[in-house]
């Protein structure tokens, strides 16, 4: 299956030390240009960025259809339009989306998407991780991750914790 990433689950695990997790679920992911230059971003937040450089399960491409990209960056921003356009383009099996209006745009042009808890109940489904809470938590601490309450809580219910 052809995976697409936005930014935010690639740079939110990356910050945790955990994104060995979307190497183990989907072996390879694919990320637009925009994606990669909002992740090099990380470097002035003191992040070492470099290590995504030398992964080669994370492939950058760019969208062919400037146009559709133009469009969808009237709503979203450059990331999210690139990564839709081109999970479009390359007929992807899910789109990695956490952002509620790219997510919903994605939707609403029949892409698959799942955010990033949507990909750690997986991976604590697939015994990747001891526990969720403690994940939640540094994403929350470390990675500034914004997470209401009530989901967590229900996220939580979700996996038995």
């Amino acid at each position: 299956m052809i995976v697409i990433s936005d930014t935010s689950p690639i740079s939110n695990l990356f910050v945790i030390g955990r994104l060995d997790l979307l190497r183990e679920i989907y072996q390879q992911i694919i990320v637009p240009q925009a994606v990669y230059d909002e992740l090099m971003k990380l470097k002035s937040f003191g992040y070492d960025i470099q290590e995504i450089d030398k992964l080669g399960w994370i492939i950058i491409r760019k969208p062919v259809n400037a146009q559709q990209v133009l469009l969808l960056r009237i709503n979203l921003d450059a990331g999210e339009s690139e990564a839709i356009v081109l999970s479009q383009e390359i007929n992807a099996g899910l789109l990695l989306i956490d952002e509620r209006a790219g997510a919903k745009k994605a939707k609403e042009m029949g892409l698959k998407t799942i955010g990033l808890l949507g990909v750690l109940v997986k991976a604590k489904e697939l015994g990747l991780i001891d526990s969720l809470k403690s994940m939640l938590e540094d994403l929350q601490e470390e990675a500034g991750f914004w997470l209401s309450s009530k989901l967590k809580k229900e996220i939580l219910e979700v996996v038995g914790e």
